[in-house]
């Protein structure tokens, strides 16, 4: 297998592992989707949703970390996946990820791009929805070219956004726990709980709202090639940044419900920021919100960085245009993957919000997620003497969590949101068969 001259750097350690995920996961999410997860459950009871989510991000999360100690490499899910259906189609399943992923990568980028200049609404209320899209899709021009620096700036700069988005959560948290008032935090509807349909979909509408902001939690699996010691760095990075954030969302979330009526949250639109205006005054209001930006731009700031790796990685390895496996000769970065990866990522943010979340979601279950939950038991099945320096726990309870929880997610995301995602999946295998036909599944899947 012909590799690209060029090599990448190992400047990341633990910290910038851990940022980048956290990063990634605490972007504009909790911010946006809180009044979201509210009205799907109809009561301060949508805390069930972000429950559910945990227990499937922490359990997903040992796939992933077991996945990127026992097959290393750049790339992540790409190589999992060739990896474990290796001995059965292992070509196809490689392809299929990494078709999806140029769906499913950048609108998750462009929804926290569109999300963060909503937000913005708040301090600039003439902003319509045309200005928004322009202006989301200027800010992804911009993020490119800020990525066009060696991977250790790019690193010391993750950090730094984290670190605004640990004072951004943490005043949110702290203004809501100082005016916490118990009757807003956990009075109930009547009838909140029961195993009725309408309580399965809202709880399926939650936890699919809630494991939208947990996303990101295996982040730094796509640079394996630019991490210290990789074995120690990704099990402990996956399982501190879920648990970590998981803890953070859960007093947020608290705090805020503890401050304002469910029903207004449900109707509000900048919570954190009406919140801050309700209790604090306009001008502290406007302060927050400039931080939640900074807070949203550092989680899709590490996610542009992370996702163009996975192309770079499978033309690389022969699985896609070669151009895209180039290293920038000065920078030691994938700079024409990353601007793929970009540009796609700017023409999606010109799309509505709402399409841009589903559509992202729906793309990626099938394939990623429960394609690597069953890999992982493909791999533990054929290759029982693989080298892993992590195992997962309780194995295969995770797994089997796992797995159930992102087909209840999947099915939760609505006819359309469903079609999206089988049809593009679909769409890839007939590719996948016209290149394979053509005798180039050595060289290049276009």
């Amino acid at each position: 297998m012909e590799r690209q001259s060029g090599h990448l750097d190992r400047s990341l350690g633990l910290i910038h592992a851990t940022a980048s995920n956290m990063a990634t996961m605490v972007g504009i999410g909790p911010f946006i989707t809180i009044p979201l997860i509210v009205s799907a459950m109809g009561g301060p009871q949508a805390m069930l949703g972000w429950a559910v989510g945990a227990i499937i991000a922490i359990s997903d999360g040992q796939v992933w970390a077991e996945l990127s100690t026992s097959l290393p490499g750049e790339g992540g899910s790409y190589v999992y996946l060739r990896e474990a259906y290796k001995k059965y189609f292992g070509k196809l399943a490689a392809f299929l990820f990494i078709w999806t992923f140029l769906l499913s990568g950048p609108l998750e980028i462009a929804s926290g791009f569109v999300g963060m200049v909503q937000y913005a609404s708040f301090i600039w209320p003439f902003l319509n929805e045309t200005n928004i899209r322009i202006l989301a899709f200027t800010v992804g021009a911009f993020t490119i070219l800020l990525h066009y620096n060696r991977v250790k700036f790019v690193g010391g700069v993750t950090v730094f956004l984290w670190i605004v988005m640990l004072v951004t959560v943490f005043l949110t948290i702290i203004v809501g726990l100082t005016h916490f008032h118990v009757r807003d935090a956990f009075v109930f509807p009547h009838g909140w709980f029961g195993f009725s349909w309408g309580f399965v979909s809202g709880l399926g509408s939650a936890t699919l709202i809630a494991m939208y902001d947990l996303m990101g939690y295996y982040n730094i699996c796509y640079l394996e090639e630019e991490v210290k010691r990789p074995e120690y760095v990704f099990p402990r990075a996956i399982i501190f940044s879920v648990i970590g954030v998981t803890l953070i969302y859960a007093v947020m979330n608290v705090s805020i419900l503890g401050t304002m009526p469910w029903q207004e949250i449900a109707r509000s639109t900048h919570v954190a920021s009406d919140m801050f205006e309700q209790i604090l005054g306009r001008h502290a209001a406007v302060i927050l919100t400039i931080l939640v930006i900074i807070t949203a731009y550092g989680s899709t700031y590490s996610l542009m960085m992370s996702y163009s790796r996975l192309p770079f990685a499978a033309a690389r390895d022969g699985f896609f245009f070669k151009w895209l496996g180039e290293v920038h000769a000065k920078k030691h970065f994938p700079h024409f993957s990353l601007l793929t990866v970009g540009i796609i990522t700017c023409i999606a943010s010109l799309f509505n919000l709402d399409f841009i979340i589903a559509a992202s979601l729906s793309s990626r279950i099938l394939i990623q997620f429960i394609g690597q939950i069953i890999g992982l038991t493909l791999l533990r099945k054929d290759r029982p003497d693989m080298k892993r320096p992590f195992r997962m726990w309780l194995y295969p309870i995770p797994s089997i969590i796992a797995f159930f929880g992102f087909s209840f997610i999947f099915l939760s995301s609505g006819l359309e949101a469903i079609a999206v995602g089988i049809g593009w999946m679909v769409i890839g295998v007939i590719l996948y068969f016209k290149w394979s036909s053509n005798g180039r599944a050595e060289t290049s899947p276009v």
